[in-house]
């Protein structure tokens, strides 16, 4: 279900909407580089509670090992 709902963009992103649209409406689009920038935008907050996580003191490596032990077996049976 789409949603009418009215934003003001710079003319620069409406430019850039217009020139990689195609045949696509600029709705279409503008959706498509929203999707993309919502899922940028997790991917960075995933690293980065990754780096803290990793960060933490050598007491804490134990954990850190178990951590990257699920995650490859994880990604293998994948």
């Amino acid at each position: 279900m789409r949603l009418a709902k009215s934003f003001t963009i710079d003319p620069d992103v409406n430019e850039y909407v217009d020139t990689t649209k195609g045949d696509r409406s600029a709705s279409d689009r503008v959706n498509e580089l929203l999707k993309r920038a919502i899922a940028q935008e997790r991917y960075e907050r995933l690293e980065a509670e990754a780096a803290q996580f990793f960060a933490g003191e050598d007491s804490n490596r134990t954990e850190a090992e178990a951590f990257q032990n699920a995650a490859i077996r994880s990604f293998n049976r994948d």
